[in-house]
């Protein structure tokens, strides 16, 4: 039997559908990437943005369709909102949380469908984090080691989805992060919602996010082939100056930090409950730029809160500027159910909102330019990530994760760092020569 699943989402759905395969493979099913030739369609589903929604909607509809013709099962797991979460349990079979994906066998058994692979995995049912997952790329993996959100921003349902902080054993991370070592992996991301929010929850009894950074960096240090290390996504309120005194004494820790800014403004940070003022903010990316003068530095900014003035976004976009991201997600605000800024005026216009993400977008770019163009001229390490359609170019990642692509025939180099010397800058990315 095959099975098809549709992940959405953030780095932490495609996560949490790394150890749904693991499952299903257990079980004895194969996966395909053909909906139409699927036992079992499923989807890892994300209630924090309305358009992954809507594209749950469109392909359950579709499913339900096909029931008429041939029998299927269908599920939905994820980030859900109760509300999203009682509309699913009228149009799929099963709905259920990440946390129960070890309890799938049974559930499927329901509809009669009984594997002996099934049976001996109904035997050993395991805690989510202990599956071992089924990894989708044969260098680049993410670890998670946090999951839920005690923060509780406005404009965010997360913690209504994923529930509240909880932290990882540590054993249980730096085991994964060996087992991934050993089979050579290059690229590791240590993920959760406030990832840097990591043992909180466990005061006295665990690890500080520091503290476990420090002993991966240690983990580096030991090992006799490269690899890089990432975390996301913190939050500044928890990112502690020893974090990034740790990231600067090792190499494997790369030099590449993801710091949502949300908005420039005072007034709708407190609006937002980002619990940080500007200022706070500024801190922290001055102690990057002092203890690693080369990182790059990404943000998240949302454009057009409830109520946001002219002089408001005029002060994101001068914060935009100051600080000379390398990359700028931003997002015009839409209203989440569930998140307490629904209930207040979404009284910004879309043409307002729009106008306002290409001036930022238009900042950032300027500023990615710039630090991208010192580059040129220098050879750095980039592990190759992928290859043209004729054969006749690579693409790849710098440590700070930046886009470089360069010619490059013969042998596969897919999954290994080579040397590259920068030639040119493209705006955000850039091009250049393989070193041999």
């Amino acid at each position: 039997m095959k099975y098809y699943v549709l992940t959405l989402g953030c780095q932490m759905n495609i996560s949490d559908s790394e150890r749904l395969k693991t499952v299903f493979d257990h079980m004895g099913f194969v996966q395909t990437e053909l909906e139409e030739e699927a036992d079992i369609l499923g989807v890892v589903a994300c209630s924090v943005r309305q358009k992954a929604i809507d594209k749950v909607h469109s392909r359950i509809h579709l499913w339900n369709k096909w029931k008429k013709d041939r029998n299927i099962i269908t599920f939905a797991t994820g980030c859900l909102l109760p509300a999203d979460k009682k509309k699913f349990l009228k149009s799929f079979d099963l709905v259920f949380e990440t946390n129960d994906i070890a309890g799938l066998p049974e559930m499927i058994s329901q509809y009669g469908i009984v594997t002996p692979a099934g049976l001996n995995h109904h035997h050993e049912q395991k805690e989510f984090w202990d599956i071992d997952p089924s990894y989708n790329s044969p260098y680049e993996a993410f670890i998670p080691i946090q999951n839920g959100c005690d923060k509780f921003c406005t404009y965010c349902a997360v913690p209504y989805t994923r529930g509240r902080e909880v932290s990882r054993p540590s054993d249980e991370i730096l085991n994964e992060l060996d087992r991934l070592l050993d089979r050579g992996y290059k690229s590791i991301t240590l993920l959760g919602q406030n990832v840097n929010s990591y043992g909180l929850d466990k005061t006295g009894n665990e690890l500080s996010f520091a503290q476990l950074l420090e002993k991966v960096g240690e983990k580096g240090d030991q090992s006799e082939k490269p690899f890089w290390v990432y975390f996301t996504s913190p939050h500044p309120r928890d990112m502690t100056r020893d974090v990034l005194e740790v990231m600067s004494r090792y190499k494997c820790l790369a030099k590449q930090v993801h710091l949502p800014l949300q908005s420039g403004d005072n007034e709708i940070l407190k609006k937002m409950n980002r619990k940080y003022s500007l200022e706070d903010y500024r801190k922290i990316i001055l102690d990057i730029r002092e203890l690693m003068p080369e990182a790059t530095i990404f943000t998240d900014i949302i454009v057009g809160f409830t109520s946001e003035s002219d002089e408001q976004f005029e002060n994101s976009r001068r914060a935009l500027a100051e600080f000379h991201y390398n990359m700028a997600f931003i997002a015009a605000y839409s209203p989440r159910p569930g998140a307490a800024s629904a209930l207040w005026d979404d009284d910004i216009s879309q043409e307002i909102k729009k106008e306002r993400l290409h001036i930022l977008s238009d900042v950032f770019i300027k500023s990615a330019g710039e630090f991208n163009e010192k580059l040129v001229g220098r050879k750095i390490p980039v592990l190759i990530t992928g290859r043209s359609r004729d054969g006749k170019k690579y693409s790849g990642l710098t440590e700070g994760k930046i886009n470089i692509q360069f010619p490059g025939e013969g042998e596969d180099r897919i999954g290994q760092f080579h040397q590259v010397k920068v030639c040119e800058s493209t705006g955000l990315s850039l091009t250049g020569e393989l070193v041999l």
